[in-house]
């Protein structure tokens, strides 16, 4: 067993400790705090956090980076990146690869990854990441949704079983899926993770309410509108909370648009509220309401979204826009939503996440300039990749 001492330990479920250790033995931590148990190994001026969570990505969208310009709307930024998506028969894996190495030198340790064609599998295979690999499903006039949800559980039955890289089912948004098909893919669902892109744009807002608005425009102009479909006539929320859909597996994606009332129902449920920011901002989606999130008591993870609509993944970039935005709140929070809720939101909350005994030692390192005396609103502000490390086991 191995003693690893930095100037901070942060185990995020309990408050940062200065000068504490970590013990590690097997891969796995043994102790945190205080150490008697053999030599230690001094680190230096770095602050050792668990590996962060990116709980909403798109991997295979990867080699758009650059390709599709910000917009001023929601369904027409999602229109420019579905024609160039169909400028090619298939997703290219290099870029892949190249994306799933920038998360790791970044401190991601586990994803939440949007697939339709499952083409990151593979690369993710290969890696140390771990992942829940949401094969997103689209559909607004699917004839028969149990058909296609079963053929789609047998792409992921053919898979080769791997304890770190986890398939669930999940419907793309409320606007591109309908009312059969979300509930034929929530009895599939299992208790797995639940991802949906929810609330995100005004648009989908005035489509579930008036069933007007570029989203119907958009899915008529690529004929697979469905005039026999009737407006909810409520909002998001309560459509999937109507649907069965609301519960604590549920991760509700971007939520830019969600009230008071929205975020409560979701807090009842106990379901998660995944942040993206700077995706919002470059969609023309608008400006999540960071403050608000927080307030409601929700549970509150963060993620990227693809290299579609951001410069990079890193989940530091992405902790400094939420900081940005939610200025009043505690540092200590922010990383807690990097981290440990992402972590529960995904599953994977037995093995990583945070820093505690029989956790895996997943565990990031961040080099610390002179003078920071408030280690956690350092690293919520804005970390260099250059400053970023994995602490291994010698």
């Amino acid at each position: 067993m191995t003693g690893l001492r930095a100037a901070w330990i942060l185990p995020i479920a309990q408050p940062p400790i200065a000068g504490g250790v970590v013990a590690i033995d097997g891969g796995r931590v043994q102790a945190v705090g205080p150490y008697d148990g053999g030599p230690v190994e001094e680190l230096g001026a770095v602050a050792v956090l668990p590996g962060l969570v990116n709980a909403h990505t798109h991997l295979e969208l990867s080699w758009m980076r650059g390709q599709v310009p910000p917009g001023g709307s929601m369904p027409a930024w999602a229109s420019r990146l579905m024609a160039l998506r169909r400028s090619v028969s298939h997703e290219p894996p290099e870029p892949i690869v190249r994306a799933i190495a920038e998360a790791r030198r970044t401190g991601t340790c586990l994803l939440g990854d949007v697939t339709n064609t499952l083409a990151t599998f593979a690369p993710l295979l290969e890696t140390d990441l771990s992942a829940v690999l949401f094969r997103e499903l689209l559909g607004f006039s699917v004839v028969d949704p149990d058909a296609l949800v079963a053929q789609v559980s047998a792409q992921i039955a053919s898979l080769t079983p791997v304890e770190w890289l986890r398939p669930a089912i999940v419907p793309h948004a409320p606007y591109s899926v309908s009312p059969g098909l979300l509930e034929a893919i929530g009895r599939a669902s299992c208790a797995r993770p639940f991802s949906i892109h929810l609330a995100e744009s005004a648009q989908e807002v005035e489509f579930l309410r008036e069933g007007t608005g570029e989203w119907r425009a958009l899915l008529e102009s690529l004929g697979v509108w469905n005039p026999a479909w009737t407006p909810p006539a409520c909002g998001p929320v309560e459509y999937l909370d109507r649907l069965g859909l609301v519960g604590r597996h549920l991760l509700a994606v971007h939520g830019v648009q969600l009230t008071d009332a929205d975020l409560a129902r979701l807090a009842a449920a106990g379901a998660t509220v995944v942040t993206c920011p700077r995706s919002n901002r470059w969609t023309g989606a608008g400006t999540p309401p960071i403050d608000r999130f927080y307030a409601s008591g929700v549970r509150v993870a963060i993620g990227t979204d693809s290299l579609a609509s951001v410069d990079d993944l890193s989940v530091f970039a992405e902790l400094a826009a939420v900081r940005r935005l939610g200025p009043r709140v505690p540092a200590s929070r922010l990383l807690d939503s990097a981290t440990r809720q992402g972590a529960i939101a995904l599953g994977f909350d037995a093995d990583l996440g945070s820093i505690a005994p029989g956790k895996r030692a997943q565990l990031v390192a961040v080099r610390l300039p002179a003078g920071v005396t408030d280690v956690e609103e350092y690293l919520v502000s804005g970390v260099p990749p250059e400053d970023i490390s994995w602490v291994c086991e010698p």
